[in-house]
């Protein structure tokens, strides 16, 4: 992703634009989405000053994203139960890993986090060099990353709760970084 994404277009109702943005404007909608119940302080990471984190904007002129994504270079898990992961698992494998993905409610299932999430896609492989990208996901969103190209790895763990409907089952989640990105689906 460079500096600014023009809005591209997708079957979506929206055309956000997407950039690169600092880790203090991503503070606001990662504490309003994803612990609202927590002091501010709280949804800011150790390594949030080695991340780099992106925003959906409506506007190129906006300040005020309606979504944010941080990614960190971090390699995927090790996981003894499932070997076929081994090979992309090894620390010479570089991998991004994708943390705190907020979109307002007010935006949610209109396509914002979909296409903030491909660009993501392509910055970890286009700007940091990256062959596979994860995250570990709430169960009850495992289907959503799927049909952005993701799939699961692992066993299913158990997370701490950070929101009302989160029972704290997760499940990893990966994608492969490949030449051009899936057409995402609703």
């Amino acid at each position: 992703m460079s500096d600014l994404t023009e809005a591209k277009e997708h079957p979506f109702r929206l055309n956000p634009v997407n950039k690169k943005i600092s880790v203090e404007q991503t503070l606001n909608l990662r504490h309003s989405v994803l612990w609202p119940d927590k002091p501010i302080s709280y949804v800011r990471l150790p390594e949030d000053d080695a991340g780099h984190h992106y925003g959906a904007f409506l506007s190129p002129n906006d300040t005020t994203p309606i979504a944010v994504l941080s990614v960190f270079l971090e390699a995927l898990p090790t996981l003894d139960d499932d070997p076929a992961f081994h090979d992309l698992a090894s620390a010479t494998v570089p991998a991004a890993r994708f943390r705190k993905f907020a979109c307002d409610p007010t935006w949610q299932g209109q396509g914002v986090g979909t296409v903030l999430l491909r660009d993501a896609f392509d910055a970890a492989r286009l700007e940091l060099g990256c062959r596979v990208t994860w995250c570990d996901a709430r169960l009850a969103t495992k289907a959503w990353y799927e049909r952005r190209g993701m799939r699961s790895f692992g066993s299913t763990f158990f997370k701490d709760v950070y929101i009302e409907m989160d029972d704290g089952d997760r499940v990893f989640m990966e994608r492969t970084c490949a030449y051009g990105s899936p057409r995402p689906t609703k």
